[in-house]
């Protein structure tokens, strides 16, 4: 049975994915999807009636949770298709103002989805795998008031890129998907303590494109998805600009 596994499918662009994948995806027999919020899971599951979807209320930050995702693979010893790490989440605010969401961050962000992988990889067949990592643009930059997050994306960013090259002879690609602000709850809850800088709320794409590009991107082998003239654009500057001078345009 080949199945696709997607976290943070509750929401934003996880849940999109799950949309995505049912509708052009006719080989994937089920999707597994993955989120805290079990009432968001059941309509997406009632929403996406041609499918088979299999729930996972769970908290990917907690080891019994996990444990709970690997007895399920071991048992029915499906080929994992695809594999999309969504889950996460980010803050904007000084350092020393966000407490244990610095940890948070850190824990969803990073941990979880690498263990994910590790769980997730040795059920993932030779020549027909795809990783698709959620990053962020934010990888590209330090960025002061969003340290975490960015340092966090940064780590989803060279991970993938280093993953696409050691699965290669496996036939197994990884992708980071890096958008800019996106037209979700992330900024929801990313507005907690601070709010999110306005220049930042005029780039907003929808996630239905962001996703759209992050599959076609994937199906094409890249290992990093950038949605967008403009944040195109911001990764070529990144590149080629001293970042301390970027810094002090975005603080």
């Amino acid at each position: 049975m080949k199945i696709a596994i997607v976290t943070g499918a509750s929401s934003g662009m996880g849940r999109e994915f799950v949309r995505q994948i049912a509708r052009k995806y006719r080989t994937i027999e089920e999707i597994w999807i993955i989120a805290r919020r079990k009432e968001r899971l059941e309509e997406l599951s009632e929403e996406l009636s041609d499918i088979r979807i299999r729930i996972f209320a769970v908290d990917l930050t907690d080891d019994k949770s996990l444990r709970e995702i690997e007895d399920a693979l071991s048992k029915d010893k499906p080929s994992v298709r695809i594999l999309v790490n969504a889950s996460g989440y980010g803050m904007i605010g000084r350092f020393e103002e966000l407490s244990s969401d610095n940890i948070g961050m850190v824990d969803i962000n990073c941990t979880a989805l690498t263990k994910m992988i590790n769980i997730a990889l040795p059920y993932m067949s030779n020549g027909n795998g795809n990783i698709i990592n959620i990053a962020s643009s934010a990888a590209f930059l330090p960025q002061p008031s969003f340290a975490v997050y960015a340092a966090t994306k940064s780590y989803v960013l060279n991970l993938s890129r280093a993953l696409n090259q050691e699965l290669k002879p496996r036939g197994i690609s990884v992708t980071a998907v890096c958008p800019g602000p996106v037209a979700t709850e992330f900024f929801d809850i990313a507005e907690t303590y601070n709010n999110v800088k306005m220049y930042k709320k005029l780039f907003k794409a929808k996630p239905e494109k962001v996703v759209e590009t992050a599959l076609k991107d994937t199906f094409h082998g890249k290992t990093v998805s950038v949605y967008g003239f403009t944040m195109k654009a911001f990764r070529i500057l990144c590149k080629f600009l001293p970042k301390d001078f970027i810094i002090k345009f975005i603080k």
